[in-house]
């Protein structure tokens, strides 16, 4: 009669059959997730290289809460935000700490350089101040730029006399004339010189009484 026999007592060759047939047969069963799974990787892989690399920031300051006109900004009244270059708004700066607002802001807007009061227009003029002083002659205030200078002249159309007040002064600025409404428009134009604190008054005066002119010097 046989004695019967266990898989142990296989031989290794018919063992390693058996186990290669079980595995394929794992395999050709699962072989459509496994291939919905590798076309899967595919397409992500894919989609990541074709996505664009993300924009460059820029740091735009921005107001932390609502802040009033003459605000000395401090480090709590502004928060560092890093926007896209293309939406940065122009002017904006994230060095605003220290600088004095020039027009009230709303918490989240940027603080841009028109929102901010601008240097000193006599920084480049040490021991001058900045004096308006209206020049009667209109179109030849016209000929003038800033950074020119000039020899103010009064001249008093009443006994015929003129006489220098002021010599060398650097003109700064010229605003634009400004019709006001409902009131007589002033005859000239307003000129911003930078004139020595020592001269101020004699120019002043100069003005309440006389006709100022310039003569341009350089």
């Amino acid at each position: 009669m046989p004695v019967p026999t266990d898989s142990s007592s296989r031989p290794p060759a018919d063992r390693r059959a058996r186990l290669r047939r079980r595995v394929r047969r794992t395999v050709l069963a699962r072989r459509r997730p496994l291939a919905a799974l590798c076309v899967s990787l595919a397409v992500l892989a894919g989609i990541d290289a074709a996505r664009p690399d993300p924009p460059s920031t820029v740091p735009v300051a921005v107001a932390a809460r609502d802040l009033a006109s003459g605000t000395v900004l401090g480090p709590h009244d502004l928060v560092v935000r890093h926007v896209p270059e293309s939406l940065a708004p122009v002017g904006s700066t994230p060095r605003a700490t220290g600088r004095t607002l020039a027009a009230p802001v709303r918490a989240g807007e940027p603080v841009t350089d028109v929102r901010l009061v601008g240097p000193s227009v006599v920084a480049g003029y040490p021991g001058r101040v900045a004096l308006p002083v209206r020049i009667a002659d209109g179109e030849a205030v016209a000929l003038l730029r800033p950074g020119d200078r000039v020899t103010l002249v009064a001249a008093d159309p009443r006994r015929g006399t003129a006489s220098s007040v002021a010599v060398d002064v650097p003109v700064l600025s010229i605003p634009q004339p400004r019709d006001e409404q409902g009131s007589a428009v002033l005859p000239g134009r307003l000129v911003v010189v930078a004139a020595f604190p020592s001269d101020v008054d004699r120019i002043v005066g100069a003005t309440a009484t006389d006709l100022l002119s310039v003569v341009i010097t350089g």
